[in-house]
This record gives C-alpha cells, structure tokens and sequence, in this order.
C-alpha cells in the first residue's frame, strides 16, 4: 500500500506505518487513504504529555479539535468512518459538555453522524469531588462513563467482496450501544492517557472488513495499530511525540508477536 505523506516515516512494519507528525497539519497525507479512524484525542483535562499543552482556553481547545477532525475528513475514503472516544463532560476548569461540543464540531466539517456507543470504564471509586458534601447547594454530578462518537463520511452502507470477521455473539453484543469493560492502566503502557485494547478491537471488527485501512491520528501507545495489525486489517498511525512514537514501536513488536520475525521489520533513520 502505498501512502503519499510528507510526515516522517518513524517505523514500518508488515501492514503497520507508523508516522512522526501533527495531524493538526493538513497536508499530511496526499489523498483520502483511511476506510476507518478510531482514536481517541487529548481531552484537555492537564495531562502531562511531552509534546502537546492539555490545558488551554477551552475554546482554543475546541479550534484544535476542528481543525484535526476537518483534517481526517479530508485523509477518510467516501465510505470511511470516524469512532471518537471522547469524554461525556469535564468538570476541571469549568463544566464543559465536551462530548457535545466535538459531535458538533464534527459535522461542522463535514462528518454525519450516525450514533454514540457509551463506554462504562466503571472508574467511579476513582472520584474525588463532590461539590457541597451531602446538600443540594452545589453537588457535582460525576458520570464515571465515556463516549465513543460514531460518524461517517458520505455514506453509511458499505459493499466489499471480503467477508466479515464478525462472530454471532460479537455482533449481538457490540450492537448493544452501552459496553462495558475497564480502562487501561497509564503505568503498565507508559503513557498518560492509554486506552485499553477491547476498545478498538471491537470498533475495527465492528465497522471495518478485513484487509481495510484503520487510522489513528492520536497514535499514542499503539493500541489502536496493535488491534488492527491483529485482526488482519492496514494500520496508519500519526504521533507528534517521538518518545511516544518509541513507545508505539516497542509494543508492536511485542504485542502482536513479531518481535521473532526480524526479516518483516525495518525502520527509519529516528534521529
């Protein structure tokens, strides 16, 4: 497969690229290339990353995110769609409906939207806030829940001559719009805000054949290329940070198994 990107090309491996860059930056890639994006951005809720500032003016934040989803309209085929794990809301700094704000945002650019999956991390016992304690004067109202946005590009239905990897009891469950399974740990991957695997494993099989093109703007840790590497799907993935690009590599080689199989594995210059 070949991709027209001026990003730097960090590590490539079987069906796996991964890229040194921003995907604030439009002319990242050449033409549409992705048939499904699943990523999850910075929530600007002060995490502490290397590369990107997660606690700005919110409505900075909110021209941040334009830009970027505008962008991955552009990189999406006709038929290609968008999961977006987003929080529901945020209360630090300000009650924000972050997960309403970027659906809009969304379609501002150009995405339709199709439906919302909620995400039950059951994370509750985490809470630290609670407004006026026990008195209807200023209580906080936590959900202990995150989205993950559906949207698509063009059109909805897709038509493909490979066949679903899909099982039964999957399709029965996953269609079911509230999933619940825990989050991942940040000191177990090494970096803040990691998702855990079953998130996009279930969006790839779900929304995307065998053989397609799976994007990750946001690459992070690699979890969203380990899920497609591992259900035979392409995985493109963008990371502005090298130290987290680094992060990436290392858990593709070892997560998906090839780290035995050094003749598949090249990569660039990463100076």
């Amino acid at each position: 497969m070949e991709i027209g990107s001026k990003a730097k090309l960090y590590f490539q491996m079987d069906d796996i690229w991964l890229y040194l860059g921003d995907s604030r930056d439009g002319e990242l890639f050449e033409e549409p290339f992705a048939d499904l994006t699943v990523t999850s951005p910075p929530y600007n809720v002060g995490l502490d990353y290397n590369a990107i500032e997660d606690d700005v003016p919110y409505e900075e934040y909110l021209a941040f995110s334009e830009r970027w989803l505008a962008n991955c309209y552009r990189w999406t085929k006709s038929t290609g769609r968008l999961c977006l794990n987003i929080p529901l809301d945020k209360n630090k700094g300000g009650q924000r409906s972050v997960g309403a704000d970027l659906t809009v945002l969304a379609q501002k650019v150009g995405w339709n939207y199709h439906s919302t999956i909620v995400w039950n991390e059951g994370n509750i016992s985490r809470r630290t806030a609670w407004g006026s304690w026990m008195s209807p004067s200023a209580p906080f109202v936590i959900a202990p829940v995150e989205l993950i946005v559906v949207l698509y590009k063009d059109s909805w239905k897709r038509t493909s001559d490979r066949e679903s990897d899909i099982t039964r009891d999957e399709f029965m469950e996953w269609t079911n719009g509230l999933w619940t399974f825990s989050g991942e740990s940040k000191k177990r991957v090494g970096h803040p805000a990691p998702f855990p695997r079953e998130l996009p494993r279930r969006c790839v099989k779900l929304f995307s054949y065998p053989g397609d093109v799976v994007f990750d703007p946001f690459c992070g840790s690699g979890t969203t290329l380990i899920e497609a590497f591992s259900n035979r799907r392409k995985g493109v993935g963008v990371e502005i940070d090298p130290q987290y690009a680094e992060l990436a590599k290392k858990r593709l080689l070892a997560e998906v198994g090839l780290f035995n199989r050094p003749s598949v594995v090249y990569e660039l210059d990463e100076a």
